[in-house]
């Protein structure tokens, strides 16, 4: 409580009694009694899901004045509060840890608590239930809150992040687009592929993610306002849930709709773990991204070392020299907790009974979570990592014309068999796939002439396929 009036308290009442409040806190009983009730996770539910918790109930103020259910100078008092509320103003006074009610009622009574106290202290009479609640319900308005923080924090933090990676990756294809290297299937020598066409494949990757987390906005964005306590709309006066989700979207811009069934929008978070699962595919993206980058790079001198990422920090207390690869690393941990929170919220949106899911502050929390982890990841994945990263042409040319898989084009000319023992005795004598066929007599033969051996093994003309 330090902070709050440090030991000095008022007394505030609800439908259940009265408790003291810090006299420096801007919520009220119900948001206390949260406080002492739920000293669990130490952390609160993330400020992007308040401010977007605020943002509702300051456009349902203007919506609610206009529809004469309160008077003009309560919501007028209450949107401009809001407002400070999402500019991060009063941050500080929404301390209810996340592992709390599963309606998120909590929270929920915490916001009207914070507007209806910035109400009274700006002259205006606005009651946290009757005034700022009017028209809404936990099991609606901390719900849509979910899905409206989530749109936000995609479109702001992710889908940057994400942009910034592909056209990073997308810039160095192009560099890198004649530099031929061996490919590897199996971590095996393969036929040879240029370092452009797999940067280019990690560049469709993540352009790949960003289309299937887009993909989930129109569902994400179909809000649950408007159920009130069950999906009936009990107390919520006709016309009020539309006109507040037109007034989001307006303020947003975001694709925001009325959910189609209010059932099925209360009694589940289908989209939220449809959004979430999304976000687990981009993981596994960067992680297969993160974990080719490391080999590519590995060495300097007992690795492929086929690039070499940026130097950014000395990566060893003991080896003097030694740099690793941090930030492939570090989103790599990024991966596995975004993959571990898809876990924890698959899980919480099974448990959904009847008219209502009670797990939504751990849905939040860990949505949310992924959504800023990755962004974040992708964004100095991209700026400190791959716009720094140079190749070592000639390596990479030495392993693929060392690699016994150049022996792939003889085989429509030789046979399979033949192509074979052609590399099995390379391996075996240590020579080139070349020197192998003129000791094995095919030259000599007849079967093959000096201009088919050209042309079989051109390892450029080999990552181009039939073209």
């Amino acid at each position: 409580m330090a902070g709050q009036g440090a030991g000095r308290t008022r007394v505030e009442h609800d439908s259940m009694g009265e408790v003291r409040v810090p006299s420096g806190a801007l919520w009220r009983a119900q948001t206390q009694r949260a406080v002492e009730n739920f000293p669990i996770g130490g952390g609160p539910v993330p400020m992007p899901v308040v401010h977007a918790l605020a943002r509702i109930k300051g456009a349902a103020a203007r919506v609610n004045v206009r529809l004469k259910v309160i008077d003009a100078d309560a919501a007028a008092a209450i949107a401009a509060a809001a407002a400070d509320v999402v500019a991060g103003r009063y941050d500080e006074h929404f301390p209810i840890d996340v592992f709390q009610t599963g309606s998120g009622t909590s929270t929920n009574m915490n916001v009207n608590e914070v507007l209806a106290e910035l109400a009274a202290r700006a002259g205006a009479e606005a009651h946290p239930n009757d005034t700022v609640n009017a028209g809404q319900s936990s099991n609606d308005a901390f719900p849509s809150a979910i899905h409206l923080a989530a749109l936000v924090q995609c479109r702001d933090v992710l889908i940057p992040g994400l942009e910034a990676l592909r056209d990073a990756l997308s810039r160095k294809a192009i560099e890198f687009a004649d530099l031929v290297k061996s490919g590897r299937t199996h971590l095996m020598d393969a036929t040879p592929v240029t370092l452009g066409q797999e940067f280019g494949g990690y560049a469709a990757a993540v352009g790949l993610g960003i289309e299937r987390v887009e993909s989930a906005y129109g569902r994400v964005g179909a809000l649950p306002l408007g159920g009130t306590a069950v999906g009936t709309g009990i107390n919520a006066p006709a016309g009020f849930a539309a006109a507040v989700i037109a007034d989001l979207a307006h303020e947003t811009g975001l694709p925001l709709t009325e959910a189609s069934n209010h059932f099925e929008a209360q009694g589940g978070r289908d989209a939220l773990v449809e959004l979430s699962g999304q976000l687990r595919v981009v993981a596994v993206s960067l992680t297969k991204i993160c974990t080719d980058l490391r080999w590519l790079g590995s060495g300097p001198s007992a690795g492929l070392g086929e690039i070499a990422l940026p130097d950014l920090q000395p990566g060893s207390s003991i080896m003097p020299g030694k740099v690793n690869p941090v930030l492939p690393e570090a989103t790599l941990m990024v991966c596995a907790q975004v993959i571990g929170n898809d876990a924890a919220i698959a899980w919480a949106g099974a448990a959904g009974n009847f008219e209502l899911n009670v797990m939504m502050p751990v849905i939040a929390r860990n949505l949310i979570d992924s959504i800023r982890l990755l962004g974040n990841a992708s964004r100095v994945l991209a700026g400190r990592c791959v716009d720094g990263i140079t190749p070592h042409p000639d390596r990479m040319r030495a392993y693929a014309a060392s690699s016994p898989a150049i022996v792939t084009p003889l085989a429509p000319l030789i046979g399979y068999e033949a192509a074979a023992r052609v590399a099995k005795d390379a391996l075996a004598h240590g020579r080139t796939i070349r020197d192998s066929v003129v000791a094995l007599g095919y030259l000599e033969r007849g079967e093959l002439t000096e201009a088919d051996l050209d042309a079989a093994l051109d390892i450029a003309a080999m990552t181009r396929g039939a073209d």
